[in-house]
């Protein structure tokens, strides 16, 4: 199967995932090309009723690797919700995480110019974490070794390493605020599951 078979495959099962996919892409040409981020992709909008931008930041990255890092673990992780509980769904989880993140790295740091979708990355982290040890399924669950390298490299963005090192800004509120918020979602729908199943 080609590389176009498979995307179309991919799509097909993961329309949502396939939309965020190619959303980020756009941004990532968006962030590659022009600065200041344009007014429609940076955050905010709730005073004058462009209610997108409390979202649409999650679109915007900022060189290749941040883009393919997201985009592979949105791959790998929102797959495995789309598949196991249904497009809308991982759409709640996603718009519910995108504005939790958004406002916390806003409120944190204090700047509308930030982008990626890491902060979404680790809700879905978070919510299959807490999800499956609440109602296990083959389909929700991922290594705990996986979980702990993510849970450590956020520690290890927090000390603020990176940003020395690297001269790169880490939008470490938004990852810590969307981890939180993807773990209570999971504790919510979690305990919905054990309570359909009787336990």
């Amino acid at each position: 199967m080609n590389l176009i078979a498979r995307s179309m495959h991919f799509s097909r099962y993961n329309p949502i995932v396939a939309t965020l996919l190619l959303g980020s892409f756009i941004g990532w040409i968006i962030g590659s090309l022009y600065w200041p981020i344009p007014r429609p992709f940076a955050f905010g909008g709730i005073a004058t009723n462009e209610w997108w931008r409390l979202v649409s930041p999650i679109f915007i990255h900022f060189g290749l690797m941040h883009f393919i890092f997201n985009a592979l673990w949105l791959s790998m992780l929102g797959a495995r919700i789309e598949q196991h509980s249904g497009a809308l769904h991982l759409l709640l989880i996603v718009v519910v995480s995108a504005i939790a993140s958004n406002v916390g790295q806003f409120m944190w740091s204090g700047s509308i110019a930030f982008g990626g979708m890491s902060g979404v990355i680790y809700a879905l982290l978070g919510y299959l974490w807490i999800r499956n040890g609440l109602a296990p399924n083959p389909m929700l669950h991922l290594p705990k070794e996986l979980i702990g390298f993510m849970v450590a490299w956020l520690v290890i963005c927090m000390t603020g390493i990176l940003d020395f090192l690297l001269g790169i800004g880490v939008a470490n509120a938004a990852h810590l605020v969307g981890l939180i918020s993807g773990m209570v979602l999971g504790l919510v729908f979690g305990l919905v599951a054990r309570l359909q199943r009787g336990q």
